[in-house]
């Protein structure tokens, strides 16, 4: 597993987990600020980033969430907050629900655990990615394989796919901000050799995620874990709603919307680090 780790072991930790299709990259702005007060820890998910794995390795969202836990484990961390994004939300949630212990706090940062908060623009084409699948035996059909392919020369082989998730929602003026690096690390990788075929299989597995909502929902309202939400008002992915509807399930909830779309920390950094420090010095002894 590649990570990124900064600040002192002596200070609480805060657990970055990452979104599609990027990385622990995603937080090189936001991890310098958090390390004056934090020990933060960034990891990579298998065949994401730096991160290897075996060639048996299972890619489901089940065994990114236990090889996170396994993570966890090799580096001792049992007490942390974890700083949920995009694919890291369920992630996360999965390996919760098995491990409650130990969850000191929860950002959400366009971090989605509602039916509700699937931007109907992006997720429209994946909903019928899901419905292909037979509903008898849960095996993919010639109708799975075409929309996989459609998906593949969208999302992964064409160049715009990327970039747009890190533009759309992101004001004009803010634009230039955003480095080329962002997306063009997250481009070569996604497209090495036999990584399509990963990114395809999660977006296919992605269907057990919604279908597991109730039970992330479950989790917030038993654990009363404290939850600040950071979410970029602007995002087409995981709009807003996702943030607000959180407030049926979680007590202690701090919502604050920024002007940005999906990848908010590109223009945003300094502001989200002041959240978290804040939200974290009051919430976490």
């Amino acid at each position: 597993m590649f990570y990124r780790e900064a600040g002192s072991s002596l200070n609480p930790t805060i657990v970055l987990l990452h979104g599609f299709p990027s990385s622990s990259h995603q937080y090189r702005l936001l991890i310098p600020l958090l390390a004056l007060s934090f020990h933060v820890i960034a990891p990579d998910y298998p065949s994401f980033g730096f991160t290897l794995a075996p060639d048996n390795f299972e890619y489901s969202f089940a065994s990114l969430a236990t090889t996170f836990g396994y993570f966890l484990d090799a580096i001792n961390v049992t007490k942390y907050a974890a700083y949920i994004f995009d694919y890291g939300a369920p992630i996360f949630f999965r390996h919760a629900l098995q491990n409650p212990n130990g969850v000191t706090a929860i950002i959400a940062q366009n971090g989605n655990a509602y039916a509700q908060g699937l931007g109907q623009t992006f997720w429209a084409p994946l909903e019928q990615y899901w419905a292909s699948v037979d509903p008898q035996t849960g095996q993919p059909t010639n109708q799975t394989y075409a929309i996989a392919e459609q998906l593949r020369a969208a999302v992964i082989e064409d160049p715009a796919g990327t970039k747009t998730q890190y533009t759309t929602g992101t004001p004009q003026d803010q634009l230039s901000q955003i480095a080329p690096e962002s997306w063009t690390l997250d481009y070569y990788l996604l497209n090495r050799p036999g990584i399509p075929d990963i990114q395809l299989a999660l977006l296919l597995d992605y269907r057990n995620n919604v279908a597991m909502y109730p039970e992330f929902q479950s989790y917030l309202r038993k654990s009363n874990v404290p939850v600040l939400a950071a979410w970029g008002e602007n995002d087409i992915i995981f709009p807003p709603i996702g943030a607000e509807l959180l407030k049926m399930d979680v007590r202690d909830l701090e919502i604050h919307l920024l002007d940005a779309g999906h990848f908010i920390l590109e223009t945003n950094s300094p502001t989200v680090a002041d959240l978290i420090t804040d939200f974290m010095h009051r919430k976490v002894h």
